[in-house]
């Protein structure tokens, strides 16, 4: 089967507004996490979040899709434009129906259905927006990115939550050896408004720490929850022959291997399956673990899902077999974008030789038996393993090779 390989990114980050910037803030150390703004959060027992810094969509956007749009759509917008145009695919050439669209998504547009409910309580039903009846929807993003650049092959949209963002490039990767030409695919996702926020609170799952540098320490003794944020990251997965037939010259890497599981019920006495998503990505891939440079961690943040993570690593690697990364550490959680960010951040660290690190963690707990990555390392990177998971059961994983 033809090799899918990844040719454009664009990346919409709480480090930064594109690719380059957010891997220079990753480098950096510089943690994005910070007051939540988007709204007065006084009230909630979190208060901590990571921002897309200085977006103005007006800069970035037509004025007509600015009413019909929620903040994350206009994000994954922002993406895709970068992704198309980093990659050059043609997709005028095919009249648009050798270009799919998949990505994923958490829960749609939920700042956009926070604010016409608002409407429709306070003011009534005739001041509801009639783009309330799409702009919601946890599709919305393939939609409009299909629109805005006239892609009108296979498309769709995986609902995972944190674990969407692999997902969606594990169906692209399936399109692409179905004779696909290309697919634009990966995960934005944002919720940072009072709905969103009243959702996730209940979860019990988010740290309630004030100070950023304390607030998510994922396999850290003093782990204690996470940290939501907004943004993600879109690519461009071409098919080998296609990329080599346009004569593309720069490629971040192949999508070579993906599987993905789903956890039996709590308390069912069964183990978690996340292992054994991992051994069947590397099957996939036709790789052994002692071929993997890097892991990039789910990482909760929480000891329970943290101690599961960590032995099903050690599990399959050994003992700090393998460097584990967690940048999320800087961006915080953000659902269905989470991992796709991990994969982007992935190619820049394949193409650079340099692992960014788990920011705020002093050190791992002893008992996780972890190399975790604490400081930029140097390191000759050719093949990456991401891991993700999305409450409710969903386990994923990728493997990227130079």
């Amino acid at each position: 089967m033809t090799a899918a390989v990844i040719t454009g990114l664009g990346v919409v980050s709480p480090a930064g507004l594109d690719a380059e910037a957010h891997w220079a803030g990753l480098l950096a150390g510089r943690c994005a996490i910070g007051p939540l703004t988007r709204f007065d959060a006084t009230g909630y027992r979190s208060r901590l979040a990571g921002q897309v810094p200085a977006f103005d969509p007006a800069d970035h956007l037509p004025g007509r899709l600015l009413p019909q749009t929620d903040h994350m759509t206009r994000l994954a917008l922002l993406a895709a434009d970068a992704a198309l145009l980093d990659s050059g695919v043609e997709v005028a050439a095919s009249g648009g129906f050798g270009v799919g669209v998949v990505t994923a998504s958490s829960a749609g547009g939920f700042e956009f259905g926070h604010r016409e409910l608002e409407k429709l309580w306070s003011r009534g039903p005739e001041h509801v927006s009639a783009y309330q009846s799409f702009a919601w929807f946890y599709a919305v993003n393939t939609g409009q990115v299909s629109i805005r650049h006239g892609l009108r092959g296979p498309s769709g949209v995986l609902v995972t939550e944190q674990a969407g963002g692999l997902d969606a490039l594990g169906q692209a990767r399936r399109h692409v050896r179905s004779d696909l030409p290309a697919v634009v695919s990966g995960g934005v996702d944002g919720w940072l408004c009072p709905w969103g926020w009243v959702a996730h609170q209940a979860s019990g799952l988010l740290s309630r720490q004030t100070d950023p540098a304390r607030a998510y320490l994922p396999f850290s003794p003093d782990a204690a929850g996470y940290v939501p944020g907004e943004g993600g990251a879109l690519f461009v997965v071409e098919s080998a022959a296609h990329a080599s037939t346009r004569g593309v010259r720069h490629r971040y890497g192949v999508v070579a291997g993906y599987a993905a599981t789903f956890d039996p019920p709590p308390r069912s006495g069964r183990e978690p399956t996340l292992r054994r998503a991992i051994e069947a990505a590397l099957d996939d891939a036709g790789l052994a673990p002692a071929d993997v440079d890097v892991v990039f961690a789910d990482a909760v943040g929480l000891p329970d899902p943290d101690a599961v993570e960590a032995a099903a690593l050690a599990g399959v690697f050994g003992p700090a077999g393998v460097p584990v990364t967690a940048p999320k550490t800087v961006t915080g959680r953000l659902g269905a974008g989470g991992a796709a960010l991990d994969v982007a951040t992935a190619l820049l660290c394949i193409r650079d030789g340099v692992i960014p690190p788990t920011v705020n963690v002093a050190a791992p707990a002893p008992a996780y038996r972890l190399d975790l990555v604490l400081a930029p390392r140097v390191a000759r990177v050719r093949t990456a393993l991401v891991v993700a998971r999305g409450q409710g059961g969903f386990n994923s994983a990728l493997v990227l090779t130079a």
